[in-house]
């Protein structure tokens, strides 16, 4: 039998477009279309429906999870098996089982990630101070609501919220929980979105109800007296900062500085670390030590090990004979995640759009937001109440003939004019007509309905109290705060996070390793190269290289401790020292300070001067012809801060930037070929790093400055046709034998 000739299959290809075709059908798609149909529609569905929390402090996955165990009846029943709420989970939360039960581990108790944890959990559900540890599998766990829900949930069913339909229109979940504390601020919380994060550190709940009440009846009161900082789940210690904590408050950016708790056991000579900041873990710190040690930068610890049991978290470190166990937790938390910083950004949707906001306007928000669920429940029970109302006033009309009643009912001779008949005997409507024909037999008697009559006035009453509440903006407010009261009453705790105030007092000065010290010669390109060389080097080396098209901007002779300045055009200074820089030879490039110093995108390097032992000060020549004298002092920080912010004044672009250590003669140079001699005598040092400076030099219309030397240097032969005795000065033309051209590179 002959065998049928097969047909070679066409080969198949991925259209640009991500639909299967054949080849040849292809389809070209402009990037900007691509990005537009379909990237942003994923942008905008991570951001507004996966990673960034809502005014009641959840994201759809806590929100999807918390809904069904409560659904469920887990919130006054006993637990159940983790698999079973993850599996009715799906119907609300179709992203897998393993995405929601990672959820419900971290909302968990056993987990340690939140201060007021939503699931009361059995079994192993990893810790958050742990990278390794690993929490069991679902079919292994229990869970079920903690008490802290009914907070949650409370007035839920009495449209407080929006109802939504879920992913496939079977049923329905609230589009928001009706919390009845600011639990946004209250949770720590933590989402990477595209094109923006979110991470809100978490706050005492007893401490942030005060500060919402304290809000509503004052809202010129300040935060800090009522909120003095976040209140971690692993405790630890804060170190408090006022100007930080206020800029955070304020804006919703910055960071807080926690450090570790630790104590020291004089019988077996340890150190026991019993918490950690919140956002490390104890496998980090193990690891980062245990760097150091085989480094040979810690030499005081002998043994280092994880002692965390059911008792809780403990790292223990063995000392060596004789050494400061303050000294050596000091240098470990300058040197290890010990001491470490949570990053906030206060990034919440309200309304669907995300905004970065202050702790005060995230309060401001979540009370309207809260008086909004209050509205809507007050109209709820009255709608429910005027419809009882309603039933009830018909029930009355027929106190007034009941044999009338039953006549017109056993008169009728089909069942559907029953209740037509009695709107006509009555004058009721069509409601309360059926409520009376569905009454039964028994009940029809006086007895029975003067009692249920005598709810009218007390319905009534009750329904003007509601609508009384409902019109008063006072008495809103009066709701909320009560229900705050109760809330930090029932669940409030003590702070877990202990506040250490007046850090430079209880914080010695670091111990620093001695740094050698030997002459040094510093070469400065124009574009930002340095080169530290040695003096032996500097003796064998020949011609100074450099990248091609940059040239030397200045040289210093100077030693390997010697520190220096850079201040760039963003009117900021960057500190740092020549021990931080590695000796290098004429034949390289030398460091490129930008990198090396961390400078941000499009920052550009201005001027570089050597400190000295600050004794001197700082000229900033701007292009307004203006000149600010400023003392070497205002530069000396206690602390290795390596950037200073606000380093100099933003009025006018800096021109040029020299450090003195007395006065001098200084010549000025303008775009318009003038030229002006002047004494730094004339001008009066300023406290202030930003000031504005002098006007020494007058400019004319479209003139600016554009250098400024040493007299000295100048090469000037004429200095009296230059020179005035009073600032400012308009200066006079330059005159070609004291041009500018016969100066050459000097040092700073």
């Amino acid at each position: 039998m002959a065998r049928k000739k097969q047909e070679p299959e066409k080969k198949k290809k991925i259209n640009t477009d991500g639909v299967m075709g054949l080849v040849g059908s292809t389809t070209e798609q402009a990037i900007s279309e691509t990005l537009e149909i379909n990237y942003m529609p994923y942008a905008m569905s991570v951001i507004v429906s996966r990673a960034i929390p809502e005014i009641d402090g959840f994201k759809p996955s806590h929100r999807k999870l918390l809904y069904t165990m409560y659904k469920m009846g887990l919130l006054s029943g006993g637990r159940t098996k983790s698999a079973n709420i993850v599996g009715q989970t799906m119907r609300l939360n179709p992203h897998g089982d393993a995405a929601i039960y990672e959820t419900m581990v971290r909302l968990a108790k056993g987990n340690e990630t939140l201060l007021h944890p939503f699931v009361d959990s059995k079994g192993n559900f990893g810790k958050v101070y742990s990278r390794d540890m690993a929490y069991a599998a679902s079919r292994y766990t229990e869970a079920k609501l903690d008490p802290i829900c009914s907070e949650l949930f409370k007035d839920i069913d009495s449209d407080t919220v929006d109802m939504v339909d879920n992913y496939d229109a079977t049923m329905k979940e609230p589009a928001l929980l009706p919390t009845t504390f600011p639990n946004v601020l209250v949770s720590a919380n933590q989402g990477i979105a595209v094109g923006m994060a979110s991470n809100i550190c978490s706050f005492n709940l007893k401490e942030v109800c005060d500060t919402t009440i304290a809000l509503m009846k004052n809202p010129d009161h300040d935060i800090l007296e009522t909120l003095p900082g976040p209140d971690f789940s692993t405790g630890a210690e804060l170190l408090f900062d006022e100007a930080t904590t206020r800029e955070i408050y304020n804006t919703g950016r910055g960071s807080f500085k926690l450090r570790a708790k630790w104590r020291y056991v004089k019988e077996g000579n340890l150190i026991e670390i019993t918490e950690i900041p919140y956002s490390t873990a104890t496998e980090v710190i193990m690891d980062k030590v245990a760097e150091l040690i085989k480094a040979g930068k810690i030499k005081e610890i002998a043994d280092m090990r994880d002692e965390t049991d059911l008792g809780g978290l403990k790292l223990t470190i063995d000392l060596k004979r004789g050494v400061d166990p303050e000294k050596l937790m000091q240098k470990l938390y300058r040197m290890t995640p010990l001491q470490d910083s949570f990053p906030c950004n206060f990034n919440i949707l309200i309304a669907g759009m995300p905004r970065v906001m202050g702790v005060g306007e995230i309060l401001t928000e979540w009370t309207a937001w809260r008086t909004d669920c209050i509205k809507r429940r007050l109209f709820f029970q009255i709608g429910k109440k005027e419809d009882r109302l309603h039933l009830l006033k018909g029930l009355e009309r027929i106190l007034l003939d009941i044999d009338k009643a039953i006549r017109v009912i056993r008169e009728t001779e089909q069942e559907a004019e029953v209740v037509p008949n009695l709107m006509i005997e009555f004058g009721i409507d069509e409601i309360q007509a059926n409520y009376v024909a569905e009454i039964k037999l028994r009940n029809i008697n006086k007895e029975y309905i003067l009692k249920q009559t005598k709810a009218i006035d007390q319905l009534e009453t009750e329904i003007e109290d509601l609508r009384s509440t409902l019109n008063s903006s006072r008495k809103l407010k009066n709701v909320i705060i009560k229900e705050l009261e109760e809330v930090s009453k029932k669940f409030g705790k003590p702070r877990k996070t202990e506040i250490i105030y007046n850090i430079d007092e209880i914080i010695p000065e670091e111990e620093e390793d001695p740094i050698p010290d030997y002459p040094v010669t510093v070469f400065v390109s124009k574009e930002g190269y340095m080169k530290k060389i040695t003096a032996q080097s500097l003796r064998m080396s020949g011609e100074q290289k450099f990248k091609e098209g940059d040239s030397l901007s200045f040289t210093k002779e100077t030693t390997n401790r010697a520190e220096f300045l850079v201040f760039t055009d963003k009117f900021q200074c960057y500190k740092s020292r020549l021990s931080d820089f590695d000796d290098g030879k004429a034949s390289q490039l030398g460091d490129y300070l930008p990198q090396k110093l961390g400078f941000e995108a499009g920052e550009t390097m201005v001027a570089l001067v050597f400190c000295g032992d600050y004794k001197g000060f700082v000229l900033f020549f701007f292009e307004n012809g203006k000149v600010a004298k400023v003392p070497l002092s205002a530069y000396e920080t206690k602390t290795n801060r390596k950037k200073l912010t606000g380093a100099y004044s933003d009025k006018s672009p800096l021109v040029k930037a020299l450090a003195l250590d007395a006065d001098e003669q200084m010549v000025l140079y303008s775009t318009d070929g003038r030229a002006a001699i002047f004494s730094t005598a004339q001008l009066l040092p300023k406290t202030t790093r930003n000031t504005q400076g002098v006007a020494v030099m007058t400019l004319k219309k479209k003139a600016v400055l554009k250098d400024a030397v040493l007299l000295d240097n100048s090469g000037i032969s004429n200095q009296s046709r230059y020179r005035s005795k009073t600032i400012p000065t308009a200066g006079a033309l330059l005159k070609e034998e004291d041009s500018q051209e016969k100066q050459q590179s000097f040092d700073v």
